[in-house]
């Protein structure tokens, strides 16, 4: 059985642009089906996953993921006729009597999130594919999908939290013999996910985009200064679960699609407003440390009042909210599960994995193994480096190598003597996080290298961190964790080893806490080879990491890509494949 899962709704912004056209730019993002992608399930086992932003080259893209589901094809060699399902993330329909109670829901309902929306897009997109083969998966299954049928785990406690799914923030399942039980939800009106945005958005940064800015910033801050708002603010109730009283204010029909008396009500009781372009101030810094340290106590209350109602010592997380590395970390560290799982495509696009896994599980066709780094994304061969190289001949140098050993030895030097890196190597990664395929890298022992890569290579805010990745067998040499642990994905905050803390000041927040990535040979032979040739050179199997991208754009994709983002940046050098790429 061959299952394409997809996510988005290409149509919300364009809706919302029509029937609300003076909002400020950045409200458009306050709507739902960002983040489209694709994936390809086929007798139950991953073949490919790639979000539509990569090829259209559009951030966040909501379009309908044609070229992702072309790409998953071409990957597997199927056509069109031999997908047996189309599985979205999303099912509205139970919820279409609430959006006929107002004409501009109605329409909102009919022309975005209907199915009937949707199969007029699969009709322009994807003629021949018979619309009996459309199905519709409620977001916050295919969310819960997407963690439990890649833990590896018959049974666990499975929790997704995000801004929305059609109707609820968060929801609690239980994972047992391939089934997925709901135990409890949690409203849209209480959505600790809508409330971190919303505080996200009011501090001058982009709602359901920018939330691990937030992130970053908030270990800059003191969060004591406004403990009190937000714990009275967001109210843990005995039964697990939460209310947030601020997000019921919005009673009309505009407040409620733009959230406006929320964001008054945070004018007048917290701060004012901060434009995006005026100067980060330590009150910013301080409502960031403090709605972080509330988001890491809601986490701990959802997970660890559930986990003792069901006695669960597992748990698999999913969802946007998943993607905070800090409450990740805070939660493994409170002890509360044996062991926790976060799925690393934990946001929307996720949710496209998610529906073809649970489409498929529920065919009875399904292989629950542990996701591995998720490098499911497209590589290119050798023609089409070389194309790309030829297309750029006026303005690249090009020394070519024999082998991996020899591009990693070539590498490691380079990366010794404090130059920046760009590494684009066989299979993209599916997913927020650079996990060595699309990555650039230095090394993490230059004082100035993280504003240096800040400001000349990625084009962003300073005070934003960046993360390590280490070789498994020496992660406890640097970081306070025991000696093995895994964590494959980026995705989980721990404490660099106070020692190591000055020589180390590149990935070494501000706080002592580093966003770890341990790398196996067997996850990924050539980015751990790497590594080994670093630690021969550095005396650390280390590297900074981070996304081969600008601010404001997509993760690159094809070696074209590459080599353009390298000559428009402050890169040093650029690895494609096996050839070491410098301006002419």
């Amino acid at each position: 059985m061959n299952v394409i899962g997809i996510s988005g709704f290409e149509g919300a912004v364009p809706f919302k642009r029509r029937h609300w056209p003076s909002l400020d730019a950045r409200a458009y993002r306050i709507s739902q089906g960002h983040d489209a992608a694709a994936a390809l399930v086929s007798s139950g086992r991953i073949v490919a996953a790639a979000a539509e932003e990569r090829f259209d080259r559009k951030k966040h893209s909501a379009h309908f993921p044609v070229q992702a589901i072309q790409w998953c094809l071409e990957q597997a060699g199927l056509s069109i006729d031999d997908v047996d399902l189309l599985a979205h993330g999303f099912d509205y329909g139970p919820y279409r009597t609430i959006y006929s109670a107002d004409p501009t829901t109605r329409k909102l309902y009919e022309e975005v999130l209907s199915r009937d929306a949707l199969l007029k897009l699969v009709e322009r997109d994807l003629p021949g594919l018979p619309i009996e083969r459309v199905c519709q998966v409620p977001h916050h299954v295919a969310h819960a999908a997407s963690a439990y049928y890649t833990s590896g785990w018959d049974e666990c406690l499975v929790i997704v939290v995000d801004a929305m799914g059609e109707a609820h923030g968060s929801t609690i399942f239980q994972g047992r013999a391939g089934e997925l039980t709901r135990l409890r939800s949690i409203g849209a009106q209480d959505s600790i996910g809508v409330f971190y945005s919303l505080v996200t958005y009011h501090l001058g940064f982009d709602f359901n985009s920018d939330e691990y800015k937030i992130m970053g910033l908030a270990p800059y801050g003191d969060p004591s200064r406004y403990r009190e708002f937000f714990a009275k603010e967001v109210v843990l109730r005995d039964d697990g679960t939460i209310k947030i009283p601020m997000l019921q204010l919005n009673t009309t029909r505009d407040d409620r699609e733009n959230y406006g008396a929320t964001l008054a009500y945070l004018s007048q009781n917290l701060l004012p407003s901060r434009h995006p372009d005026a100067d980060i101030v330590n009150e910013h810094r301080d409502v960031a440390a403090a709605l972080q340290e509330c988001l890491d106590n809601v986490m701990q209350h959802i997970c660890g009042s559930f986990q003792r109602a069901s006695n669960q010592p597992r748990l698999a997380l999913a969802g946007g909210v998943a993607l905070n590395c800090t409450a990740n970390g805070r939660l493994i560290k409170a002890g509360l599960f044996d062991e926790i799982y976060v799925q690393p495509a934990a946001g929307d696009d996720g949710t496209a994995l998610g529906a073809a896994l649970y489409a498929s599980a529920k065919r009875g066709v399904i292989a629950n193994k542990r996701m591995p780094a998720p490098l499911l994304g497209p590589a290119h061969d050798a023609n089409a480096v070389e194309r790309a190289i030829m297309a750029a001949a006026s303005k690249i140098n090009v020394q070519r190598f024999a082998s991996l050993d020899e591009t990693c030895t070539a590498a490691a030097k380079l990366i010794a003597q404090g130059k920046v890196l760009a590494w684009h190597r066989g299979r993209m990664e599916f997913g927020p996080r650079a996990l060595g395929n699309r990555s650039i890298l230095a090394d993490p022992g230059h004082p100035e290298m993280r504003d240096r890569i800040n400001s000349m290579v990625k084009k962003r805010e300073s005070f934003r961190p960046f993360a390590p990745a280490v070789s498994l067998g020496q992660v406890h040499r640097w970081f306070d964790v025991a000696p093995g642990s895994v964590f494959p994905y980026m995705i989980a905050v721990v404490d660099v080893r106070e020692e190591h803390r000055r020589s180390l000041p590149a990935i070494t927040h501000v706080n002592g806490s580093a966003r770890v990535q341990t790398v196996s040979d067997e996850d990924n032979p050539a980015f751990h080879a790497l590594l080994r040739a670093v630690g021969r050179t550095t005396g650390r199997e280390m590297v900074l990491n981070t996304s081969f991208n600008v601010r404001g754009q997509p993760i690159v994709n094809t070696p074209e890509e590459a080599i353009a983002t390298f000559l428009d940046t402050g890169i040093d050098h650029l690895f494609v494949e096996d050839n070491l790429i410098s301006r002419a």
